[in-house]
């Protein structure tokens, strides 16, 4: 079995804002579009304009109703591997090839010592993992690892490219090891949170969640703008109205 260090010298993660997701998917295609020739390439899909379209994807995007007294209304869940601390997807690995890097925390899988085995994947409790059928090999989420030290690429693009993609601005990307960091200051004053935290794997990834009505500003007038009644304008209506929620 792999060992994990002892101590990474950053915690590189993402914070996810619960409260400003829209459920668009552009982390998940973007994702999906940098991978297929980055790191864990390719990708693979099958029958992907069919009935029944499936594949490998590292980010993926489920939403949910929620009716409770802190929220009511839809909350869209982006779910990617959360680069644990005590990765439980690393110790199993017979190979070796699911690995912890020290410098960074990055959790990353070698294809070239993958064999297809799927212990990580039963061993991981988010769901994390991809098995491609293709490859025959385990893939996930890299963090974008060959983005992010990427000199050739402007420093405003060497991010995920989930973060890079996000409309909203509901996903940072920083080093979560460091109290001053801007990431580490944002989950401090928002209340970030552990998935599953019971479960004892630390993961280096957090969520912020969603806003009581309270504490969002002043809820936008809902009197209906008048329009002409252009598909155009019946389209920017609809998706104002979504996003002043």
């Amino acid at each position: 079995m792999t060992c994990l260090p002892e101590k990474t010298g950053k915690k590189l993660g993402l914070v996810i804002d619960l409260d400003i997701c829209v459920g668009c998917h552009a982390c998940v295609t973007s994702c999906k579009e940098w991978n297929t020739s980055g790191y864990s390439a390719p990708l693979s899909d099958f029958d992907p304009y069919g009935a029944d379209p499936d594949g490998a994807w590292l980010n993926r995007v489920h939403s949910y109703e929620i009716d409770n007294d802190h929220w009511k209304g839809t909350v869209h869940f982006p779910r990617s591997c959360l680069h644990c601390e005590d990765a439980a997807c690393v110790t199993v690995c017979p190979t070796g090839a699911s690995f912890k890097r020290a410098e960074d925390g990055i959790v990353l899988v070698n294809p070239d010592t993958c064999i297809g085995c799927k212990l990580c994947s039963w061993a991981c409790p988010y769901g994390a993992r991809e098995y491609d059928q293709d490859d025959g090999v385990m893939k996930k989420c890299t963090l974008c690892v060959d983005r992010i030290y990427n000199e050739t690429l402007p420093e405003e693009d060497r991010q995920p490219a989930c973060v890079r993609a996000c409309p909203t601005g509901a996903r940072a990307f920083g080093d979560l090891g460091d109290p001053a960091s801007a990431v580490s200051q944002t989950v401090e004053d928002r209340g970030g949170f552990n998935l599953l935290e019971e479960f004892g794997y630390k993961p280096v990834n957090k969520y912020l969640p969603p806003r009581k009505g309270s504490d969002h500003a002043p809820a936008v007038p809902t009197t209906p703008t008048k329009t002409t009644g252009a598909p155009i304008e019946k389209l920017f209506a609809w998706a104002d109205r979504a996003l002043s929620r």
